[in-house]
């Protein structure tokens, strides 16, 4: 078989995947999926909790030469990167795939569409209580990489006081729920040693804004998703309601 039909074929291969599996294993979380992990997140005590968010490299074992420059990340490797939302239950809620691995995680999030709907008014609804706090936006845990935003939570670098040890204790535990999804992944594909060639064909993202009269709006939320303020308000109230519900127990 040709190279040319080899790339049609192995692109027509995915164009049918993505139209038979998006629906179902691509989808935004339905009210019912939206309460079964808001529960857990409870039971965790991570109210307002929906899922954990990260990245990682996959390693490109066939990188053309001329891409190796794109391509290569920081320990010298040729890889591509995957950001990845998923819960508890090993459910990938979003998937971003494709960026260089020269590039870093801030990168990467500024190229994804994982808070589109939020940005455009349409993400879900959600309000709990956090230490008599009340919050009306759900969030990722989160590593120390992502930025200060309030659809994000993250642990503490150095923590001193029980309370903090406490807290980065669960944050960190919960927060491995994305890596074993993408690990167990990796395990039962072995995609990371198969060899891998390029489509030729460029990304094309979905357009946040298709209407100029609503890039105000977009804005105003985007403003409002980068207070540092309320990030660090949810994180002292999450603080104090671990300690709360999870001071006395042994897990």
């Amino acid at each position: 078989m040709g190279k040319s039909t080899t790339l049609e074929a192995l692109v027509r291969f995915c164009d049918a995947v993505k139209t038979l599996y998006t629906r179902d294993y691509l989808r935004r979380p339905t009210p019912r999926d939206l309460q079964r992990l808001l529960q857990k997140a409870e039971a965790r005590g991570f109210p307002g909790m929906i899922g954990s968010i990260d990245c990682m490299h996959w390693q490109w074992k066939n990188c053309p030469t001329a891409w190796q420059g794109d391509y290569g990340n920081r320990k010298g490797q040729k890889s591509i990167i995957l950001k990845a939302v998923a819960s508890f239950d090993t459910w990938v809620w979003h998937a971003f795939f494709g960026v260089p691995g020269s590039q870093n995680v801030l990168n990467v999030l500024g190229q994804s569409p994982v808070f589109n709907e939020v940005l455009r008014g349409q993400g879900p609804n959600i309000t709990y209580q956090v230490n008599n706090t009340v919050y009306q936006t759900g969030y990722y845990l989160a590593d120390g990489i992502y930025p200060r935003w309030t659809t994000f939570v993250k642990s503490i670098p150095n923590p001193r006081s029980q309370k903090q040890k406490l807290f980065a204790t669960y944050q960190e535990k919960y927060r491995k729920d994305v890596e074993s999804c993408i690990y167990a992944t990796m395990a039962l594909t072995q995609i990371y040693e198969r060899p891998m060639g390029p489509s030729g064909e460029p990304f094309e993202p979905d357009p946040l804004v298709r209407d100029g009269r609503f890039m105000t709006r977009i804005i105003d939320r985007y403003t409002e998703m980068q207070s540092s303020y309320i990030h660090e308000r949810r994180q002292l109230d999450l603080m104090e309601h671990l300690r709360a519900v999870k001071g006395n127990e042994d897990e």
